[in-house]
């Protein structure tokens, strides 16, 4: 929200220095010690001399390229000698007329950009200034010819100083407003915000105006069907103002300040409505009466309908959006974006003024859908306050009135079924206790009578009702914020909480750390990817039976759920990635998952508020809300291992590295892993391993189908690894075994046998380092042959296997006779022959 200095003067005091960015800098400051946060700066005060000129003579010029230029002499004002003081000017727009009074900036003077202004040669003439236009000058982005005064309904004496006349020596100061802090987003909720920052007095501007009511035009609310609480409208206000002049322009002072506020000025009517919804934080909306066909319903949109709105953009409603139509149809999505056949133009004589409140989820939900974020839908979707929508509909009416020469008249309505906001109970001592600061009586109710509460006495502390502009305060918590905001956060102590001794970190923290650092070590990026993902994703991973955990207010409807694997989220990063260069990827998170059990339903509903520890049974309780969730540990490889260098050929990384992170990750842990073939619905079916451990499955490595890869905008050839880092933790003794360093030279043989095609090759390997005994060392699978010499239907698999002893040097015929005993258990389970 951006707040112009001048208009925020109108209603507090704000001290003025004479520099207005050291006065801004006053303001961001105060409004930072009551909870806003401060932005930015915007419109850099202009640099005199700045003035009005009127245009004596001008000749026109052609140029050699085509261009005409202007020669003009432009008197600004009156020598000592009382002589005219005359400037040429060079200038290439044609759009005014000798007499004509225009704005002149002068030599020394800095326009925005900055500009300097300096007397030069251009065109053959000495051009002694320039004639400015609209965005020269920062009053908006007409920049087609030179600003005429006249055009603005201005007509001062020549000399004048134009910034003070167009309003040009103001700035304006930023800040973000949160989704609770809604109000915030008008001068009135930012100098009420000042006041109760510095003490300075506040004005309300809303009080000040005499509303009036419209009668007899006919309305009917047709969704008072309870939405979230709510009604979909609550207030709907109409007045009527006929008789204005189409072809009066917004006055300088309202463009500067709709332009420092960062709203393009685009009619007297449009730029008055956006000029009180800053002023009150009350959106309006004006119709072309003349264009409105019978009365106005409010009413939810049925199947099919369509309605063009005001960027001629047809759109296809929803069920659950919220209309405004007439005799004719859908004339505009509720606290939106209006209709086109109803918009105010430059014919328009006959104005109708809307000033509603609508229900915040309904509109957000609205303006996501259509993806028609607009200043009203900002400000409807954090929470309007329903008891200002007379009063901005009366202020509307005053300056059509002053401003377009309209005439008031009695036509309207007023339909308001708002109530005010619960009484809250704030038991005494409940907010020292809360927020750790010893308050006084007075400073609590004078906080909460500050931001607007109506205080009385209860029966232990005081009944609060919160202001109709708040309707984040709903419990005794958030008036504590209040009071601790108001007060001041600097009287909140700053106190480091100390850790119980003997504790440190948990195991599980321990390994996590630990393993972070083996996979970063071995050359892989940690990653930090969303939890939310959509329903196909996580199917993709588990199936179509598995339960998914839905959120219920997603903030992406196409990522609605909680993922119950780290593998999407990782595609998703590399994707990101991969379509910013970056084409050889090491990733890994280590994260949790969601594992809903099948037919529960989570969410909590009765969190216990307080500073003191819940009772067991309400702990139980809220562990029980939540679904299961245990951390995984997940790896994604592609690209290339090794570059191509010279006389070196590039290496495509691929299952072999998913499964040395694996092994990775295992030793960690002191577990030893082994791989077997296994399957899964999103990798490739000859190219997927099942991690186990003690037999149990605890994770699965592989590359991802083509076709999955493809869909992301992958690489053919994705690898991925996948752990359950709580089941290998419960699998693990927590001790990593030191291996005994070899005195004794070893023995190698190799061993090739020919097995049925569908024997898994760890399987062999296993038998074999079974029957072999302990004098086995190591045994590596080298070599998978499936081809000519073989029998139909069988494989020839090699492996190199390492014997030791660890009290003497083995004969070959001790290997031999351990290699012949594997064999044996090979040929018992398999069938394994001997290769020839």
């Amino acid at each position: 929200m951006r707040a112009p200095l001048s208009w925020l003067r109108e209603f507090v005091e704000v001290p003025a220095s004479g520099d207005p960015l050291e006065d801004a800098a006053h303001v961001h400051a105060a409004l930072v010690r009551v909870g806003l946060e401060e932005e930015d700066v915007h419109g850099v005060p202009l640099t005199g001399p700045i003035v009005v000129g009127e245009v004596l003579e001008y000749v026109d010029e052609p140029q050699s390229n085509g261009k005409t230029i202007r020669w003009c002499q432009v008197r600004t004002g009156t020598l000592a000698d009382g002589e005219p003081d005359v400037h040429g000017i060079v200038c290439g727009a044609p759009n005014f007329h000798v007499g004509d009074k225009v704005v002149v900036s002068l030599p020394g003077s800095v326009l925005p950009g900055p500009f300097p202004i300096s007397a030069r040669k251009t065109y053959g003439h000495v051009s002694d200034g320039m004639i400015a236009s609209a965005r020269e000058l920062g009053l908006g982005e007409e920049h087609d010819g030179i600003l005429r005064l006249a055009e603005l309904g201005l007509d001062p004496e020549v000399g004048t100083d134009a910034i003070a006349l167009l309003g040009l020596d103001d700035v304006a100061v930023e800040v973000n407003v949160t989704p609770d802090r809604g109000y915030t987003l008008s001068l009135r909720g930012i100098a009420r915000e000042y006041a109760n920052s510095t003490g300075a007095a506040f004005r309300d501007p809303a009080s000040s105006l005499e509303i009036g009511v419209g009668e007899g035009f006919p309305v009917t609310i047709d969704d008072r069907a309870p939405v979230r609480g709510r009604r979909g409208c609550d207030v709907f206000v109409t007045r009527v103002v006929r008789g204005i002049d189409p072809t009066r322009p917004s006055p300088p002072w309202m463009v500067a300040r709709l332009t420092l506020a960062g709203i393009r000025s685009i009619s007297l009517t449009v730029d008055i409505t956006n000029y009180v919804m800053l002023e009150l934080g009350q959106p309006i909306h004006a119709y072309d009466l003349a264009r409105l066909q019978g009365g106005i319903v409010v009413r939810r949109a049925a199947a099919g309908e369509t309605l063009t709105t005001l960027d001629d953009q047809s759109r296809a409603l929803d069920p659950e959006d919220l209309l405004i139509t007439d005799d004719s149809g859908p004339i505009g999505i509720a606290g939106v974006m209006g209709g086109a056949s109803t918009e105010v133009s430059d014919g328009t004589t006959d104005v109708l003024i809307e000033a509603a409140n609508f229900e915040p989820v309904t509109i957000a939900r609205s303006a996501r859908r259509h993806k028609l974020p607009s200043e009203a839908s900002k400000r409807f979707a954090r929470g309007v306050d329903p008891l200002v929508a007379e009063a901005a509909a009366q202020r509307v009416v005053d300056l059509l009135v002053q401003l377009a020469g309209g005439t008031a008249v009695d036509l309207g309505s007023a339909w308001v079924e708002s109530t005010r906001p619960a009484t809250i109970d704030l038991a005494e001592g409940y907010v020292d206790n809360l927020v750790g600061v010893d308050f006084s009586l007075d400073e609590i109710t004078d906080s909460l009578v500050a931001v607007g509460c109506s205080v009385s006495p209860g029966d232990d502390g005081w009944r609060v009702t919160p202001p109709s502009w708040r309707p984040d305060l709903v419990d005794a918590p958030s008036l504590a914020e209040e009071v601790a905001r108001i007060v001041g956060y600097d009287r909140i102590p700053a106190r480091l909480p100390v850790a119980p001794p003997g504790r440190g970190l948990t195991r599980g923290q321990r390994a996590r750390r630990a393993i972070a650092d083996a996979l970063a070590a071995a050359g892989l990026t940690e990653v930090l990817a969303y939890p939310f993902v959509s329903a196909a994703d996580n199917a993709l991973m588990v199936g179509d039976d598995h339960a998914q955990v839905r959120l219920a207010n997603a903030l992406d409807a196409e990522a609605a759920r909680l993922r119950v694997s780290l593998l999407p989220g990782l595609a998703a990063i590399a994707h990101r990635n991969v379509s910013r260069g970056l084409t050889d990827l090491a990733l890994f998170e280590i994260g949790t998952v969601f594992l809903p059990a099948t037919g529960r339903e989570y969410g909590v509903t009765d969190v216990p508020l307080g500073t003191q520890r819940p009772e067991p049974g309400t702990l139980e309780q809220l562990e029980s809300s939540i679904p299961h969730q245990p951390w995984h540990v997940s790896a994604l490889v592609l690209g290339g291992r090794r570059p191509r260098g010279v006389g070196q050929a590039a290496e495509t990384a691929g299952l072999a590295d998913a499964l040395d992170a694996a092994h990775r990750i295992a030793a960690v842990l002191g577990v030893r892993l082994a791989v077997e073939t296994g399957n899964h619905a999103a990798l490739h079916p000859g190219r997927t391993a099942a991690l186990l451990v003690d037999g149990e499955q605890v994770g699965v490595a592989g590359e991802l189908l083509p076709a999955v890869a493809i869909e992301r905008d992958l690489p053919r050839q994705v690898a991925v690894l996948e752990l359950d880092l709580d089941r290998l933790l419960s699998l693990s003794t927590g001790h990593v075994a030191a291996g005994v360093i070899a005195g004794y030279p070893a023995a190698t043989q190799d061993l090739s046998v020919v097995v049925p095609i569908d024997t898994p090759a760890g399987a062999v390997r296993a038998a074999i380092i079974e029957g072999a005994g302990a004098l086995l060392e190591e045994a590596a699978l080298v070599d998978d042959y499936r081809g000519d010499g073989l029998e139909a239907g069988t494989k020839s698999i090699t492996f190199a296997l390492r014997f030791r002893a660890t009290d003497r040097t083995l004969t070959a015929a001790e290997a031999t006779d351990a290699k012949t005993a594997g064999l044996a258990v090979a040929t018992e389970r398999f069938g394994a022959q001997l290769r020839a």
